[in-house]
């Protein structure tokens, strides 16, 4: 049986996690973390992944892989994860259907 994938990544996230994957070459890939912070008391994470343990949830998609902390998965679970990039900020963008709040800057969440 086929394991369902927990979170969503669009192709705009995978081409650049390769991108920066590959300037780290003790990077493995990266890994998406959810810590207390902020305004609304969370906030998302992304980070040189540099191992990984059984009980971390591993996606791999078009060579690229992603590590969830398994703290972070019940927060993150169905989400889309994307890079967006204006000329007022880049980085990282989490569509999650579990936040109930999110701050006016846009940078922490609450479920």
């Amino acid at each position: 049986m086929k394991k369902e994938i927990a979170v969503n990544i669009t192709q705009q996230a995978v081409d650049k996690a390769k991108e920066l994957v590959s300037l780290d070459s003790t990077s493995i890939g990266l890994r998406i973390e959810v810590k207390k912070g902020g305004c609304s008391g969370m906030t998302y994470d992304v980070v040189h992944a540099k191992s990984f343990n059984e009980q971390d949830e591993v996606i791999k998609k078009d060579g690229v892989t992603f590590v969830i902390d398994p703290s972070a998965i019940l927060f993150i679970i169905g989400s889309t994860i994307d890079w967006k990039e204006d000329k007022f900020k880049r980085g990282f963008s989490f569509e999650n259907p579990n936040e109930t709040a999110r701050c006016g800057c846009g940078e922490s969440f609450s479920i």
